[in-house]
Order: structure tokens, then sequence, then C-alpha cells
């Protein structure tokens, strides 16, 4: 990982306004700020550099916003810490706010610095500063953020800071946002104000339940004959990870994960019920049908899930509900998902609740494990599924986080074995997440021994194809791997639908979606960033030499990515209802 170093600034005796917060930014221990710069927020900058020198937190610079929160994203993800975001005024926001509906939707702490004005209009310069400055720039994130601020003073600064610090570290987590008005960064203020003791203003411990709502739980889950346990939004901690294979064991109960979510469960596992999906896998909907007590585990959706077991009858099995996600739940974004029966609901995370219910739940019989065979099945052309079956023997007997899948990845194709080894979506189902995210989860892995990588579409990767140069230009190693089928292949599949419930040519379906004509030369995309480009590849027997060397490249400390020319098809459904070849 590098980091610019700037020549020393010589020692001053006054300060100004953005030194102070930087200041309070260190106390924080705000590790990076990833930022495309502007002249909002030039005193901030100006602080992190000559006053702090760049080092906690360090500058990353970003040639867009949307990768600029794409990176604190996966980073948030991989290492369970929030960083820091710098928004330029007004159209810098507009220019991240989709990403930062992601964070939102994934639920991520993630602390996003704004900058407006001067909001004293005798100070601002003609023009510019005048179609920079917002009179409610908050508002333009206020529906997904936790939280909004513009502070008037220093002071004001400090415990907006402090709030917005403690507000996305609670949970549920997600994004907050302070707006720092340009002529409070650029007032000169004197001596250093006292910084408060930060680790007074901490986000609380997690909530623990009733006793009474545990014995509940216990008493429906040490009753049933067959429990199952939606695993979904959970720390990767491996505490949190043998407690749930603990608790799954001690019920021998069956367990669904989701590839929304992160690996929380070891799919190799015998009572692992069903391949993750972003929708239900026939065998999970089997699963749930057949339960007669579901725990759920702030599971993405958890009405959706009983909906796709039960269709529209009454739900027949019992339900734990443990989540604190209603603390989050709005009026504008739907993201809060159906309305889930609850026959027990505790209002808390997960991992708090999963080693008290592993106390005072009764152990059941162990029945004998059902013998799954492993599909074998191997596509003689470039599929997706040769694509994962030539990443899985690269990869063989290397510690891999996977940071990114693209959509039509079937969860057989690869096991989950560890809470690192895949961190889940993007959060808002928002096309070109995907590179700011791999890169984002790569600086967080930097030193752990594991190598980041993540397979995306090629739409994904387009729209997000400029994170590739924050991490070539700081050094942090990733691969990318390209599924491209040169189309927005998920909406040919919609067009399909629609073409056949309508009698009209489904022939047409590729109209408005093909990425061809010009072909587009991926990996001379990502050359022209300073990363390595390989393909494209282009026939199965070049799959397997050119991941190796993808490999070779990234664990010498390189960017690379790798553009496979997949053909167009998914392996599972990725609409609700099954897809069409």
């Amino acid at each position: 990982m590098e980091n610019e170093r700037p020549l020393a600034s010589p020692k001053q005796n006054e300060i100004w306004g953005s030194d102070a917060i930087a200041a309070l930014l260190r106390a924080l221990d705000i590790p990076y700020i990833a930022l495309n710069p502007g002249a909002s927020f030039r005193g901030l900058h100006d602080s992190l550099v000559n006053y702090l020198g760049n080092e906690r937190p360090q500058l990353l610079l970003c040639l867009h916003e949307e990768s600029a929160v794409a990176i604190a994203h996966g980073y948030a993800k991989a290492s369970g810490r929030m960083m820091g975001v710098a928004l330029h005024s007004n159209v810098g926001l507009m220019h991240a706010t989709m990403a930062i509906f992601n964070a939102w939707c994934d639920r991520v702490p993630m602390l996003i610095l704004g900058a407006t004005g001067p909001w004293d209009a005798a100070r601002r310069r003609p023009w510019i500063d005048w179609i920079h400055t917002s009179s409610d720039q908050g508002a333009l994130v206020r529906d997904y953020t936790k939280w909004d601020n513009q502070p008037a003073s220093v002071p004001a600064a400090y415990e907006a800071l402090l709030r917005a610090a403690q507000i996305a570290n609670t949970a549920p987590r997600g994004p907050t946002y302070v707006n720092l008005d340009a002529a409070l960064q650029e007032t000169k203020i004197g001596p250093l104000p006292p910084l408060p003791d930060v680790s007074r203003y901490r986000a609380p411990e997690a909530v623990l339940p009733k006793a009474e709502l545990i014995d509940a739980a216990a008493q429906l889950l040490s009753a049933a004959e067959h429990p199952v346990i939606l695993a979904g939004r959970v720390a990767r901690t491996g505490a949190g990870w043998k407690s749930r294979v603990a608790l799954a064991e001690r019920l021998q109960a069956g367990v669904l994960t989701d590839l929304k979510a992160g690996a929380s469960f070891p799919t190799d596992h015998p009572l692992h019920a069903a391949p993750p999906a972003t929708f239900l896998h026939e065998n999970a909907r089997e699963a749930l049908r057949e339960a007669d007590v579901v725990l759920s585990l702030d599971w993405i959706d958890t009405a959706g899930a009983l909906k796709q077991a039960w269709g529209d009858a009454p739900v027949g099995a019992k339900v734990i509900l443990v989540s604190p996600d209603a603390h989050a739940h709005r009026g504008w974004s739907m993201d809060y998902q159906g309305l889930p029966p609850a026959d027990v609901y505790l209002m808390c995370e997960p991992d708090a609740v999963v080693p008290l219910l592993l106390e005072a739940v009764e152990p059941r019989a162990a029945a004998a494990a059902e013998q799954r065979a492993e599909e074998t099945t191997t596509d003689k052309t470039l599929s997706l599924r040769a694509l994962a079956d030539g990443f899985n023997t690269a990869t063989a007997g290397l510690n891999v986080c996977l940071a990114r899948l693209p959509l039509g990845w079937n969860g057989a194709y690869r096991h989950f074995k560890h809470p690192f080894d895949y961190l889940g979506g993007d959060g808002g189902g928002g096309v070109g997440a995907g590179p700011g995210m791999i890169v984002g989860a790569a600086l967080a892995l930097n030193d752990s021994g594991r190598m980041v990588a993540g397979i995306l579409g090629d739409g994904d990767f387009l729209m997000g194809v400029t994170a590739l140069w924050t991490a070539a230009h700081y050094r942090i190693p990733c691969l990318l791997i390209v599924a491209n089928n040169r189309s927005f292949y998920n909406d040919e599949l919609h067009q399909e639908r629609v073409a056949h419930e309508r009698g009209r040519p489904v022939e047409n379906k590729w109209i408005g979606q093909r990425i061809d004509e010009p072909d587009i030369d991926l990996a001379s995309m990502a050359g022209a960033q300073g990363a390595f480009g390989i393909g494209p590849v282009t026939d199965l027997a070049e799959l397997q030499p050119s991941l190796a060397r993808a490999i070779e490249l990234v664990r010498e400390g390189n960017v690379c990515v790798v553009d496979v020319r997949v053909v167009p098809g998914y392996d599972s459904s990725m609409s609700g209802s099954p897809a069409r070849r």
C-alpha cells in the first residue's frame, strides 16, 4: 500500500477550522478518506495533507465519486470498520448517490464528509460558488443515510462528527453525512480547541434480549421436529461462525444462506440444505415448507423467503425473528421488504443472540446424514459454470476472498467455508459497484494473507472501471475476472418474458441490450489505468493458463483484469421465477 508523503509544513501557533476537523478525524481513528477533489473542501484537503501529513487518515484519490463510496463500502464489508469519503458540494454528492444507496441497503458504516458554500453569500465567488451551494444539501441523501448535519462552528463540527461516527457504527449500521461549510473550513481560529475524549462517544455495545424471549425462542426450537435457520447478515468473525455451526448441530437444524449476504455458514456442511442463491433454490423452498420452526438471523427479506415457500397460504411454521433492522426502516425506500410474521421477535443483532440460544436449547439426536452428491457437470463451452470450475482449480490451496459475484452465479459453483470466503452483494442492486467494492475489500485485507478477487459482469465492470486506477496507483493488489457476455443480459431475459407474455418475437430481445459493434477491449482499459489486462479469453483451453498468470501477477502485488468471453446464459434464476436459456 503506497502513501504519498508530503513535504513537512512549518509549525504554526494559529490553525484553521479545517485543521481542527482533521484532528478529530484522526482521533476517531478514520484510516482512509476516499475522494475526488473539489474546491468546496479545499480547506479540509489542505489540513489532511499539510496539518496531518496525509496519515491517519490517508487520502485515496478516486476518479469518480461513485467509486470513492464503493471503495469505502467494500472496505467496511471486509474489515467491519468505517472509513471516510469526501464529496464535493452538491455535484459530487449527486454523483455518489447510487453508491450511498447501496451502502444504506447493505447496512455498512461509512462517514461521508460533504461541503458547501461559503454559506455566507458575501464570501462566495461569482457564479461557481453559487451553483455549488445548496440550502439543504443533506436532503439529497437524507432518505438513505442514518443521519446528516451541517455544523456552523468548530465545536458544532466536533459534536457532529462524534455523533455521525456513533450513529454509523450502531446497529443497524449505515452511512452518515456531515456537510462542512467552506467558510468554516477556511476561517483562522487560533490555537486548536481541546479535542473531546472520543472513547466517551463510541457506539453502544450490542443490545441483549430479555431472558424471557430467549426462553420462548429456545422452547420453540427445542420442541421443533424440523427447524430451519435462515443465516443472513451476521458479523464476519470466527467466533460467530463457530457459534452458528454449533447451534445448527445442537438442533440438527437445516441451514439456508443467501448470496445477497456474505458467507455465514459452511456451505459444505451436511446441515446446509441448499446452495446459496439470490432467490431461493427449489431445495431451499422445500426445506422451508417442511419446517415447523424458522429461526431468521437478520435474513434479507424474511417475508419474501417465506412467500417463496408458502406462496399466499399462511406460513405453516413458527417464526423467530432476530434482527435490529426495523430501527432503519423509513417511508421513502422499500428496502425494508415485506413484513414477516414473528411469533418471537428479538430486535437485536444475531451475534448477540446465537450464543444465548446455544446455551438454552435442548440438543436433538443427530439423524443419519443424507449423502448429497456434488454436481460434477462440466461445460465444454466457455460458460459461467466453466469459468467457476476454472477459478476453483486455479485457486486450489489459496486463501481467497470473493468480494463480488455476477448475476446468474449458481451457489453450487463454489463452497464457502470461512466468513471471509465471500463478502456478499452490494445491497441496492445498482450496477457499477463491483470494481470499487473489490478494491475496498483488497485495501482492508491487504496484509491478511488472503487474495481478494471478484467475478463480475461486463456492465458492472464498465460502469465502475475507474476504480482500477486507484488500486494501481496505491498498489492495492486484487483480481477482477469479467464474465463478459457482451450484454446487459439480465434485461434480455426480462424482454424475453415480456415477449412471451405478449406473443411477440423473442428474437428481438437483444436490441438495446448487446454491447458489441464496436467490441470493447476490456484488457486495454485495464492497462490504460496501470493494471495488467489479460484477454479476451475466447476459448476454454485458454482459461486455465490465463487465470494462473493473473493469480501470479496479483500475488506479486499487482492489479489484474481477465476478460473472459462467456456464452450468454444464466444457471440460476435472477427474477424470482425460472430463467429461460
